[in-house]
């Protein structure tokens, strides 16, 4: 039986990849609460592969780490692969695999519905009910109808958010270094250069990987081509956003609302419960300070059928590596 260390688990991982274990009587699951890390590799001992998550560290020295414990497969329960230092691991003779897809329609349907409760303060009027103040001064938002929604990345999810948002009746825009000509006239949006977004959409939603390309795609220079009173939203990745960059236009009002499912330090704080602990991340806490930012835990993802998808696409992924068989989710490069 082979045995695989399953790091940063929380108790929803563990119920669904148990429930699938009889379908893969070969596996073993050590189920381990701690992210991996330099000091916690040592808990992959005896096990020939290991299961990541989006905030687990799998830089060169933890994967040099893992190579002395004779680890041979490192399996991503998630679709991005950018903590994992990928020609290091193939340098080191190990197999990275990972979930290209799980739902799609549960990210696109978060951004969604991060847009609508910044733009019609959802969070605020439901705090002002709870408290018997039923007033409606502040809490005024604007139609969609009508509005241009720029997506900045066209791939699945963001075509989804496309087809959700044309749907609403938007206007839609679109920017992606690999256009979908196909789909841009199935759904009816037109590619556009990013300058050319930034300054029309009155939304503008990120639908990216995180790559040295993407790093601080949104910053100070970006953000002063917008359009006055610019609605951001980002569920895909925290470091797409420079964090000051984003708290300036704020703060100026260039930036009218943000809803993000991610932050650029998320691995710090999100996945666990700091509420006993004092903030100790000035920029994370400035973000929390504005009442019409709202920050999600990266949970776009978090629905039952991802989560099914996800065990079942990883335990594929980790039973084939063990059969000798095709690795159709192999992540090739970095």
């Amino acid at each position: 039986m082979e045995k695989i260390a399953f790091f940063s688990t929380k108790p929803y991982d563990q119920d669904f990849f148990s429930r699938q274990l009889a379908n893969h009587p070969e596996l073993s699951l050590d189920f381990l609460e701690p992210s991996l890390t330099l000091r916690t590799l040592g808990l992959a001992e005896g096990c020939s592969a290991i299961c990541v998550f989006v905030n687990d560290t799998v830089d060169e020295p933890v994967l040099e780490g893992l190579a002395k414990l004779g680890v041979k497969l490192i399996a991503l329960r998630c679709a991005g692969y950018n903590n994992v230092n990928v020609a290091k691991a193939h340098e080191l003779g190990m197999k990275v695999v990972r979930v290209p897809e799980y739902s799609p329609y549960a990210v696109a349907e978060h951004a969604l519905a991060l847009l609508l409760a910044v733009n019609r303060r959802i969070h605020r009027a439901f705090n002002r009910v709870r408290e018997g103040n039923f007033s409606l001064n502040g809490l005024m938002g604007f139609d969609l109808h009508g509005k241009t929604v720029g997506i900045v990345g066209t791939g699945r999810i963001g075509r989804i958010f496309a087809q959700i948002m044309k749907g609403l009746g938007c206007k839609l825009l679109a920017y992606d270094p690999y256009q979908n000509l196909e789909a841009a006239q199935e759904i009816g949006f037109t590619y556009v250069p990013l300058s050319e977004l930034y300054a029309n959409s009155h939304v503008i939603s990120l639908h990216l990987p995180l790559n040295p390309d993407t790093y601080h795609l949104i910053d100070e220079q970006s953000i002063a081509q917008m359009k006055d009173q610019v609605v951001l939203i980002n569920t895909s990745r925290g470091k797409l956003i420079d964090t000051a960059a984003l708290i300036e236009g704020l703060k100026s009002e260039k930036i009218k609302a943000a809803g993000l499912d991610v932050y650029e330090e998320e691995d710090a704080y999100f996945f666990a419960d700091h509420s006993d602990e004092v903030m100790q991340d000035d920029l994370l806490a400035r973000l929390m300070g504005f009442n019409n930012v709202i920050i999600t835990a990266h949970q776009a993802f978090f629905t039952a059928e991802a989560l099914i998808n996800i065990t079942d696409t990883t335990l594929g992924n980790i039973s084939a590596f063990f059969a000798g068989a095709e690795l159709k989710n192999a992540v090739l490069s970095s």
